[in-house]
């Protein structure tokens, strides 16, 4: 049912709430955000209160719009349930000017934290470990956003500076920006030690490559064919190498140009991946890494698993209806993204799959009482059959 249409909310449509009770503890925190400048006690919408109606907007097909959720807020078993009160349209509109959205970037990332591996433990699970694509995705804007200026006055966006986490296939972080930002300056913002980064050309910075390795990060990042290096060693390819496109294995000391500020002085690699594009020419991936103890061919591999994070933008904006922003400014954007980034997490740590459509739809099948709980399982566990 699309976004723009207004259907009625009914108590009997809405099922399912056990499972918001189990973020009961995470969403208590955020009860007094925002409170400071309530000196009378009169507030009755709380920041718990909207991140709970936010997640029955994404889960529920039947909440389509603010005003949706403005009427099933008035629904006894969702005040029940999600400990709400009836809302006004006013008190939810005012919501994104008063809850700060930082609050629930934190708990996106504990919620990733407690995700498990989804992918196989194969023999090179534990070189990967932490393994997380970064890039970053535009959120098209209204006209009266003009907080989200991009290039001209025609163009207006909000950018989503996404870490995703790939053997699990979670989002660990998030931050969300005005379109016309720095996503390396970002990244350097958001970094976090023991991870390995994968990283498109947009993020060869050699103040961020040298920052992440600061933290106690990797990388592996795409360059320019044309890069500067001093030459170390030149490696020999083994089979396997060569038949994952592997054509040259370099251990350099020295990146970037001779004389000027943008070198990277330390030992570092260089794999160089030919590989055939859709319209059959031929290209060679230049990928430099601090990780000279991985074999050539995982060194393909991982940057192959940055497309990762270019599939959950699709589920993000295609699948969880991302386009449709329910807030005009910065801050209640930032809030929608991270609640939906929040609902994510929640169908993996239920499910313990990747978010699919199927899979969306059968939950959403169980939470209109089209689908029983054991139909649901038997979706599950189709999943592992095929």
């Amino acid at each position: 049912m699309p976004r723009s249409s207004q259907p009625v909310v009914r108590e009997a449509d809405l099922r399912g709430f056990k499972y918001f009770r189990l973020l009961g503890p995470l969403l208590q925190r955020l009860h007094p955000v925002g409170t400071a400048r309530d000196k009378a006690g009169n507030r009755q919408l709380f920041f718990d209160h909207y991140a709970a109606l936010l997640l029955l907007y994404f889960f529920s097909p039947l909440v389509t719009s603010l005003r949706g959720l403005q009427q099933a807020s008035g629904l006894d078993k969702v005040q029940r349930l999600l400990g709400v009160r009836r809302a006004s349209l006013g008190s939810l509109s005012e919501a994104t000017g008063v809850f700060d959205a930082q609050a629930l970037r934190q708990i996106v990332q504990e919620l990733a934290q407690q995700a498990l591996p989804l992918e196989p433990q194969g023999p090179h699970a534990e070189a990967l470990r932490g393994l997380t694509a970064v890039d970053g995705t535009l959120l098209a804007a209204l006209p009266t956003m003009a907080w989200a200026l991009w290039s001209d006055d025609g163009h207006r966006a909000a950018k989503l500076h996404l870490q995703f986490d790939v053997l699990k296939g979670v989002p660990c972080d998030a931050r969300l920006t005005q379109a016309a930002t720095s996503e390396p300056a970002q990244l350097q913002a958001m970094l976090q030690p023991g991870r390995f980064y994968v990283l498109d050309r947009g993020y060869a910075c050699y103040d961020l490559l040298r920052d992440i390795h600061a933290t106690g990060s990797s990388f592996v990042v795409r360059v320019k064919d044309s890069v500067a290096y001093g030459l170390s060693e030149e490696q020999p390819l083994s089979q396997t190498a060569r038949a994952a496109g592997v054509v040259r294995d370099l251990l350099i000391f020295r990146l970037g140009q001779l004389y000027g500020q943008e070198t990277w002085r330390q030992p570092l690699r260089v794999v160089v991946v030919r590989r055939t594009k859709a319209d059959g020419t031929l290209e060679e991936l230049w990928l430099v890494t601090d990780r000279r103890d991985l074999p050539a061919e995982l060194i393909a591999l991982v940057y192959r698993y940055r497309w990762t994070v270019e599939l959950f933008f699709r589920w993000f904006k295609c699948i969880l209806g991302c386009r449709h922003l329910l807030a005009q400014d910065a801050n209640g954007v930032a809030i929608q993204c991270y609640v939906a980034l929040i609902a994510t997490l929640l169908v993996v740590l239920w499910t313990g799959r990747k978010p699919t459509k199927r899979t969306w739809e059968m939950l959403h099948f169980y939470l209109i009482g089209w689908a029983t709980v054991d139909e649901v399982e038997r979706h599950l566990a189709n999943l592992d059959d095929a």
